[in-house]
């Protein structure tokens, strides 16, 4: 009865969706209410208190032409990937040590992925 009970579990934590992927919706409004006071997306973003962030991964750190990223940012040598970012978002001095940028961190894992999931709607097709 216990292997049918696991076996059971592992079919269920296997087929259905995991927070992995993230929920563009909900990220949305958490970018709006977390991130949205220094960063912009979508048409018409621009660098303001933070960089503007369409097609932030793949983008190397500290290159985007209207905003004037910190010496640690140009010279930290990241590339924005789904992984660093998520690394970022948790504890950004811990990614780029020296950043200007004043933020204490996500530590909830679902938000996080919420929040990438909507960065995600902002990359180039």
């Amino acid at each position: 009865m216990k292997y049918r009970a696991l076996m059971t579990l592992a079919l269920i934590l296997t087929t259905s969706p995991a927070f992995a992927a993230g929920d563009a919706e909900a990220g949305g409004k958490l970018f709006t209410k977390t991130c949205g006071g220094c960063h912009s997306i979508g048409e018409g973003a621009r660098g303001g208190f933070g960089p503007e962030l369409n097609g932030i991964i793949g983008r190397p750190a500290g290159t985007t032409t209207d905003y004037q990223y910190s010496d640690a940012m140009k010279n930290s040598g990241v590339v924005w990937t789904r992984d660093k970012l998520a690394a970022y978002i948790e504890a950004p001095k811990k990614v780029v040590s020296g950043t200007r940028m004043i933020f204490w961190g996500i530590s909830d894992q679902e938000k996080i992925e919420n929040i990438l999931a909507y960065l995600e709607t902002f990359q180039p097709k």
